[in-house]
This record gives C-alpha cells, structure tokens and sequence, in this order.
C-alpha cells in the first residue's frame, strides 16, 4: 500500500464540515477500501483451501492479480490526477469494492476470481486516494493536520474486524458467506461512512499538474530508499496473503488463524501515528531501519511459531511495523523529491508494487513445491533485512 497523494489545490475558504466527523467517515472507508476490500482474501483463503481444495500456488497468483490492479489504479491516480475529479469515478470505485467482494462468494471458477480481484485492486487503489485527499484536504483547511496520520488506523481496523467477523461467518455458510457476509459489511461501513462525513458537493480538486518542467536530477537520491521498498513489498506480502493460511496449517493452531489477524490489524491501527513519533524524535533513518528489522525478525519468527504467543507476536511485528514502513518511506521521498513529487510517487509505487506482484506468486509456488512455507518467509525476512542493510547505509536522509 502506498501513500498516492497527488498535490492537492488550494482552497481559499475553510470547509464548513466537522474535521472530526471527515476523519470518521475517512477511517469507515478506509475499512471498506483497504481493510476489507483488499485484506479480507487473507482470512478468507483458509476457509477456500479447506472447502474447496485451492492450492498456495493459486491463491498467490489471485493475490498478485490484485496487487498488479492496485498498482494500476494508483498509478492511474499519481500520472492522470484528474480521474479524481469525476463524481462518477468515485462512486464507481466505492461500488466496484463492494461489489468485488460480494461477487468472490458467487462463483468457483479461478478465472473470474481473477478478474474480480484485478478489478478490486483497481478501485481499492482508486478510493483509497480519494479518500486520502478529500480527508487530507479538510484537516489542513481546519488546521488539524496533526489528526493526518490517524486516517490510516481505518486500514488496520477493518483488517482486525475482518478477522474477527470471519469465523462468525463460516459457522454460517463456509467460505461462500464469509466472502458474502464481508461484502454486506462494507455496504453498511460505507453508507456509515458517506453519513458520518458528510455529502460532499464536487469530486476532489486536484491540479492536472501541467506544472514547471521540475528540476533535472533531482531523483538520483532515491536509488537505495526505492530499493529498499521494493524489498520491502516482496517480504511484506507474503505474510500479507498467507499469515492466516500458516498458521491455521500449524498443528494445534487452527483455531487461532483468524485471530492471528486480528492482531495483525489492532497492532497496524495505531503504528503510523506511532513511527512518525518515533522518526520525530530519533530521526527518519533510525527508526526506518528498526522498522525494517523489527519486521524481518517477525518474519523469521512465524517459521517456527508453534504457539498462540509466538504466532500472535510474529503477527503484532509485522501489523505493527508494516503500514509505519509505507509511511515512513513515502514521506522521506517526497522530502528528498520535492520538485518531482508524482515523479518520486510513480518510482516508489511502481517498485512496492513489483514486490507484491512478485512475492505472492513466488511464496505460492515455493510453498506447493516445498510442502509448507518455511522457504518462502526464510526468503522474506532476508530481503526485508536487506532493507534494512540499504536504508541504515543511506546517505541520503537529513542529518538530525
């Protein structure tokens, strides 16, 4: 996931709309967007492996579809800002979210399970830097700048409550009503949402960015941080897509797989707001790097996790580190990329998303080859270390 947020137009007179009720409604829909519309596959994977004997090696080419959607709709978002303008776009991304998620519970063919996550990676991406911008726009118009960072908990939320409520949901109708059931959730999360912020009278305003030709030269410092991001979404994703699945396939821990999730997004909630703490004071660089390593030893930790305490840690590691790494990294290349701001955004988004595409896909097949996942989080926690190599040797962070 990637902070795809294009520069947004001034607006010369404060909105008349709560700050605090946008901030709400922002979270609801960051729950629906993210949270559910493209986290909820991991829960509910389990549940599709045990019902209809889906192999890794499939459910890692469905995850990779969707990131490859993700990274087309975001980049759509930092290259064409304009998209964000049509009232008909937005409301088409809000209803294709919903609607891909309901629709997985409608169908057992691979190819159009395929296709729905293509399509939901798309509109995830698309309302996701929507609802960014819009919220963004008024904290700053309202000087509540401060509350920004909260936004982003909505992911980790709707992460957690996906955990939570899918069990409730197979004891009811398998996986079919889990993915049924998740998809009726965010039709109420998102009239919550619309409800709680307010109608909103125009798309958001965004530049079309036909600004200066920006500075020659001015990505050059961006070499080792993108690299290290690109490492970073290759290793992420793999517990991303099969956290669930390792250890509801660990003996004795079935029961625990789905609230392994949960911990992954009660720990995810509160960590932007916390990272950003923590580069205030120690410095971007610092806290970076532990970010990176913290979430390598919870990679490396949940291949030999054989109790609730250790899958539960290994799950709090990388909930807690993971969204803070996005944050993190993307504010540090806008810093350095000040007059290529969308130029910085595309070259990150593009090597995050290259990792996501890559590492699902790849952990599937390594893991059906194999017979379990050991080699695919070894593989992992060693690039995301090697990260963590790259951001500590970085030159290029300001000096605090």
């Amino acid at each position: 996931m990637t902070n795809l947020l294009p520069k947004t137009a001034a607006v010369p007179a404060a909105s008349s709309r709560s700050p605090l009720r946008v901030l709400i409604g922002g979270i609801l829909g960051m729950m629906v967007a993210m949270g559910i519309g493209r986290f909820a596959f991991t829960p509910i994977l389990p549940l599709m492996q045990r019902d209809l004997g889906v192999s890794h090696s499939l459910a890692g080419g469905l995850a990779s579809l969707n990131y490859s959607g993700y990274i087309a709709g975001a980049l759509v978002c930092a290259i064409w800002p304009r998209v964000l303008r049509s009232v008909p776009v937005n409301i088409g991304a809000l209803a294709a979210c919903i609607a891909t998620t309901l629709l997985m519970g409608l169908t057992t063919d691979p190819f159009w399970w395929g296709a729905l996550r293509l399509l939901g990676g798309v509109a995830s991406a698309l309302l996701f830097v929507v609802i960014a911008i819009e919220v963004s726009e008024i904290l700053a118009q309202s000087r509540h700048n401060r509350w920004s960072s909260a936004l982003y908990g909505g992911v980790g939320l709707g992460i957690a409550l996906s955990g939570a409520m899918v069990p409730l949901l197979d004891r009811l109708s398998g996986w079919r009503g889990a993915w049924l059931g998740m998809g009726a959730l965010s039709v109420v999360l998102a009239l919550a949402g619309v409800t709680v912020a307010g109608k909103r009278r125009s798309a958001v305003a965004v530049p079309d960015g036909g600004a200066a030709p920006p500075a020659a030269g001015s990505l050059r410092g961006l070499a080792r941080l993108a690299t290290a991001y690109l490492f970073e979404g290759f290793g992420y994703i793999v517990s991303a897509t099969f956290l669930v699945t390792m250890v509801a396939h660990t003996p004795g821990l079935a029961g625990f797989a789905p609230w392994s999730w949960v911990a992954v997004g009660l720990a995810a909630a509160p960590s932007t707001v916390i990272w950003q703490r923590a580069a205030a004071r120690i410095g971007v660089r610092p806290a970076l790097t532990v970010a990176y390593l913290l979430q390598a030893v919870g990679i490396l930790l949940s291949i030999s996790a054989a109790t609730p305490f250790t899958a539960g840690l290994a799950a709090i590691i990388f909930g807690g580190t993971f969204l803070g790494i996005v944050a993190l990294s993307m504010a540090e290349a806008g810093r350095r990329c000040a007059l290529e701001g969308r130029r910085a955004t595309a070259v990150m988004t593009v090597c995050f998303g290259a990792g996501q595409v890559i590492g699902p896909s790849l952990a599937g097949f390594l893991a059906d080859k194999q017979g379990g996942f050991a080699l695919p989080l070894l593989l992992a926690g060693i690039v995301v270390a090697s990260g963590a190599l790259l951001t500590a040797t970085d030159s290029h962070f300001s000096r605090k």
